[in-house]
């Protein structure tokens, strides 16, 4: 999910990309410039660019090597022969109506908003839209993609179940008759109607899916079928579950929510469960927060009310004067069992409440489950989260509540390139009642202030953190900071008014995910390698049209290759001049560093959701809000706004009667082989 600075009223709409991001963290926690200032000079710092050669020094020729390559190779820094892990032909960089893949591949639209998913469900009548029909119909703007193969236990290359998040909803291209600038009309022409419509295009989607003749299909008739939406019906489970701080009028018992909201990116755990990201729930609500109200600091720093939507006109629970707890009541990593279409969606208090923009799972040997996750927020921080119990692969049962208990920690980075992981638990340190935090349900409803009170690093929008399961590395995925000042530049964020994102390694101690020690450094930094000063970072064989700016999403496939995906939001312009994309980099040896444009969305939209079958054969990718983002920079726009009546583009249908569809994309070889291969 992009987060960039937010548009001038008046100007232009605002799309959900700009309605966010506010920068809300006032505390006085140490930036990574801070941290690497006392080890580099100022003037370096200063300079907003760091060598390969610095970062090497900086951090030690250990962590730069492959922790597969073992303990000859740290000591001895041998480089690897320069073999390229993937073969295929660019996409050129460029912007334009419609997707575009690498030669020698098919790109096919799976699902389409408005889709039917469960049985019974209408056909899509863009004209003719309500609540009920798109509670049955595939939801709005897909982010996250997972692949859960069936039957349950296998791996099946050909049947699965496919998880999908919604996260957002665009009005201004989604209803006849709306326009743009909702929020500066005070959503005039957006009626009750239209907000229970939006309310059941958000949540999620599980349909089954197959491969046919080399094709993949939706069931239609699959009893596995479900919609999630914003009224659906969901436990939270935890040490927050029944706390004073979650119960409403609605729920007074503090267990029971209705809806998950804003869920990004997500995970599938090794039991066969998905897991679904809340990310920027504070704008669904609406009203007024006064100095003395007793938790203004904390609706605050959440961002509280974002009034992105006119949802607390319509509903009370949305309005945070009339309903005070309901908004600590989002902010979750949701668990959904998708082999189980009956079963009801668990918010998973444990792992503690920000804006959560992925949560993936590593698995030690010993069964050990460790949950990665990052706050989307400029200045906001990372996670991870240490189960108590173990994973058990002979009882899925056993499984099923592994993430209800555990320790939550948060990360400092330090100025010797390593990494200490400092435990969210009440009473240990500042986390007492005496500083705010009376309970352990108040410490992880309030995450954000007790990372603040740990004194955890600022970092530059963390958003997906993906786990390599073949080298044991974690990529943690900087979107970009364009609020990043000259004597905050540092070797992990070493720009200031950095627009192009970078990506970080974190390798853990010994291997060991569950450790409190580990090590970092970087991949890559996004932007143009040819413009002296962008300070990107990219191998110097990388073309003219593999670099990239803004990462957001990641995948690893199954032979440890790294996939990302962008979200330059309306700055694409500014941030690299092309249209949003799938990349796959090198990571390893030689090479590493090397960047290779493999897929382009259409104007407007944004590339996440990467997810690969057990074969590596498909690739899914998720293509939400076409048309939307900076459509009024493209030439072939000439300056305006989209709309529902005039989209810059009508993807993927094409048609007169409908409007842009956000769409999952199955990417296949055109000789069955395996992507990038």
């Amino acid at each position: 999910m992009d987060t960039h600075d937010l548009p001038q009223k008046g100007t232009k709409y605002l799309t959900f990309e700009g309605r966010e991001d506010i920068g809300s963290n006032p505390s006085e926690n140490p930036t990574m410039g801070d941290v690497i200032n006392a080890r580099l000079g100022r003037r370096d710092m200063m300079r907003g660019m760091l060598s390969g050669a610095a970062v090497s020094a900086l951090i030690g020729p250990a962590a730069l090597l492959s922790p597969t390559r073992g303990a000859e190779a740290a000591v001895t820094g041998a480089p690897r022969p320069a073999k390229a892990s993937f073969s295929f032909q660019e996409v050129a960089h460029g912007v334009d109506a419609d997707h575009h893949v690498a030669s020698g591949y098919n790109a096919d639209i799976l699902i389409r908003w408005g889709d039917p998913v469960v049985p019974g469900a209408p056909a899509f009548d863009p004209m003719n839209q309500t609540a009920e029909a798109q509670s049955k119909q595939f939801g709005y703007n897909n982010d996250f993609v997972g692949y859960a193969p069936l039957p349950l236990g296998s791996r099946s290359p050909d049947r699965a179940l496919l998880c999908v998040n919604h996260e957002y909803t665009d009005e201004e291209v989604m209803f006849p008759g709306v326009g743009v600038e909702q929020q500066k009309d005070k959503f005039a022409r957006m009626t009750k109607a239209l907000v229970d419509i939006e309310m059941a295009a958000h949540g999620g989607t599980v349909v089954e899916i197959r491969k046919v003749r080399g094709k993949w299909v939706t069931v239609a008739d699959s009893r596995y079928n479900r919609r999630i939406t914003g009224e659906t019906a969901c436990a939270i489970t935890g040490p927050a579950a029944g706390h004073a701080l979650m119960k409403t009028s609605y729920d007074p018992t503090g267990t029971m929510v209705r809806g998950m909201l804003n869920n990004c990116s997500g995970g599938m755990t090794p039991w066969g469960t998905w897991l679904s990201a809340e990310e920027n729930f504070n704008g669904y609500f609406w009203g007024k927060v006064e100095d003395t109200n007793p938790n203004a600091k904390v609706l605050k720093r959440y961002g509280f009310p974002g009034e992105w939507y006119n949802w607390g006109v319509h509903h009370d629970r949305f309005d945070i004067a009339k309903e005070p707890n309901e908004s600590n009541r989002f902010g979750w990593i949701v668990e959904i069992d998708p082999y189980d279409p009956t079963s009801t969606p668990k918010k998973r208090t444990a792992l503690g409440r920000f804006k959560h923009e992925a949560c993936q799972i590593a698995l030690g040997k010993d069964g050990t489950v460790v949950a990665y996750t990052g706050d989307d927020e400029r200045f906001d921080y990372v996670y991870k989260f240490v189960a108590a119990k173990k994973f058990d692969p002979r009882n899925r049962a056993a499984n099923m509540d592994i993430l209800e208990t555990g320790t939550l920690y948060v990360a400092k980075f330090k100025a010797d390139a390593s990494v200490e992981w400092l435990p969210l638990v009440h009473g240990q340190g500042p986390l007492t009642a005496e500083k705010g935090f009376p309970d352990q349900a108040t410490v992880l409803i309030n995450a954000r202030l007790a990372a603040d009170a740990l004194g955890a690093t600022k970092m530059d929008r963390p958003e997906d953190i993906e786990v390599n399961a073949v080298t044991g590395k974690v990529y943690v995925i900087l979107t970009n900071n364009s609020r990043r000042k000259p004597e905050q530049v540092d070797a992990t964020n070493p720009r200031a008014e950095n627009n192009w994102g970078h990506i970080v390694e974190i390798l853990p101690d010994n291997g060991n995910h569950a450790a409190t020690k580990a090590e970092w450094t970087i991949l890559v930094r996004g932007g143009n390698p040819a413009d002296g000063t962008v300070g990107a970072q990219f191998h110097a064989d990388t073309s003219a049209n593999g670099w990239f700016s803004c990462p957001d999403n990641a995948a690893v496939d199954h032979r440890g290759r790294l996939w990302i995906t962008t979200d330059q939001g309306e700055n694409w312009k500014k941030a690299s001049g092309t249209a949003d994309g799938v990349w796959a980099v090198e990571t390893e040896g030689n090479l590493r560093g090397l960047s290779k444009m493999f897929y382009r969305v259409p104007v407007g939209a944004e590339m996440c959701g990467p997810c690969f079958t057990t074969d590596d054969k498909t690739l899914f990718v998720a293509v939400q809000h076409p048309a939307t983002d900076g459509v009024d920079q493209w030439e072939g726009f000439k300056g305006k706004l989209s709309s529902f009546e005039d989209p810059a583009t009508r993807w993927p249908d094409f048609k007169p009667n409908m409007p842009p569809r956000p769409s999952v994309v199955a990417i296949t070889k055109k000789d069955g082989g395996v992507i990038g291969l």
